[in-house]
């Protein structure tokens, strides 16, 4: 399976990944998925989002259902596991299940949650966010990429209907309990020196678009202290996030930015970047947004506007509970990542997350890695969590 998924959408220059929503690349993972589903037997369906479901068993009659999986979709030039990993050691749970005879108790499926990076549109986990209807239907159809193709258009484009976009009961009900297997993203496990843990949940943390305004001019005639550049505004920003973040003991990062009239011999007329910003507790989120907002008011013009947000994330605590002493007593980890494991958690579905030892520490980077033992690691530690659910 991983051998198969490897070449799709890698840069062969950079040797990371360019998976985004809806476009060849996923279409070519999606056909993936659809395969490995097809050979095990299992009943393919999507929701009204795309998201991808492989079930074993009826969750219409005999449910609701486990789910395991995760997403296979990449940010701009990112590592092989993030997304992946889940997905494949779903698989692999399920193939594990069989070999050792258990018959499941429950219906049990394989699920491929489409654009979870918003790499492409700028929301993440846009797939599970509107079914559970955290993303409103109308928002995401009018979402844009950066050539200005809206959300909506490029689903149509698929051969799905935009229309049908929109929070999903029907899907929700079938799912009982959704576990995420995911590589980690930090050293959390390369200090404690263990391969597998289990998470406890997940940081707050938001994206802010900001606005910039400048005046478009010839670079090589407009004196300097007669410039509005737009540029320039966005260089403060820049200084302004990262003092925020240090000020408040967070994280927080500009990065992504798209500059107009974006030519090498203009002044920026107009920058829009995007902020993305985390702590340990809500407050501190905001208190670094606060502090950013304070500076933008000493430049004419700029804005700054709430693109997505996610408060503190608790999984169920007693199945965290329970998982991890099942597991020979692995640690318990939270995460400044999201998941669609949060956004279904917050959704009120009884959610658990395994996390896979990183030896470089590095994610959304191809530099993302994780050994072959610790992987299998975590298959078995999966396997042994699904037969506990469905034994």
């Amino acid at each position: 399976m991983w051998a198969d998924l490897a070449p799709i959408g890698r840069d062969p220059g950079s040797g990371g990944y360019r998976r985004f929503a809806w476009t060849d690349e996923d279409a070519a993972l999606r056909e993936w998925f659809a395969g490995e589903a097809t050979a095990r037997g299992l009943d393919l369906v999507e929701d009204r989002a795309g998201n991808q479901w492989a079930w074993l068993g009826d969750p219409d009659a005999d449910g609701p259902g486990v789910v395991l999986g995760s997403h296979l979709d990449s940010v701009p030039d990112g590592g092989a596991f993030d997304g992946p990993l889940g997905v494949v050691s779903a698989f692999a749970a399920l193939d594990a299940l069989r070999v050792r005879g258990v018959v499941p108790s429950r219906p049990l499926a394989v699920a491929h949650f489409g654009d979870e990076e918003g790499a492409r549109f700028g929301i993440a986990c846009a797939g599970s966010r509107i079914i559970t209807g955290a993303l409103d239907a109308d928002r995401a159809r009018g979402l844009t990429d950066a050539d200005g193709v809206r959300l909506g258009e490029a689903f149509t484009r698929t051969g799905r209907r935009a229309e049908h976009l929109g929070r999903d009961d029907e899907t929700l009900r079938r799912i009982g309990t959704f576990v995420e297997l995911h590589v980690e993203q930090g050293r959390g496990l390369i200090d404690l020196d263990r391969p597998v843990a289990v998470g406890s949940g997940i940081r707050p943390h938001g994206r802010w678009r900001v606005d910039l305004t400048g005046t478009a001019d010839h670079a090589g005639t407009t004196r300097m202290f007669d410039r509005k550049d737009a540029m320039q505004a966005f260089a403060m920003l820049v200084t302004s996030v990262r003092a925020a973040a240090i000020a408040q003991e967070g994280v927080a990062t500009c990065g992504k930015v798209r500059v107009t009239p974006n030519g090498v011999n203009a002044i920026a007329s107009h920058v829009t970047a995007w902020v993305d910003a985390r702590a340990g507790s809500e407050q501190q989120v905001r208190d670094i947004v606060a502090d950013i907002a304070r500076d933008l008011e000493a430049m004419d013009g700029a804005t700054m506007t709430e693109e997505s947000w996610t408060g503190v994330t608790a999984f169920d605590p007693a199945l965290a509970d329970d998982l991890a002493a099942m597991l020979d007593g692995a640690p318990q980890l939270d995460t400044g990542a999201g998941h669609d494991a949060g956004v279904l958690a917050v959704a009120g579905i009884p959610t658990a997350m395994l996390f896979v030892r990183n030896p470089t520490g590095v994610s959304h980077s191809p530099a993302e890695f994780a050994e072959r033992d610790d992987c299998l690691a975590g298959v078995d530690a999966l396997t042994q969590v699904v037969e506990r659910l469905v034994g």
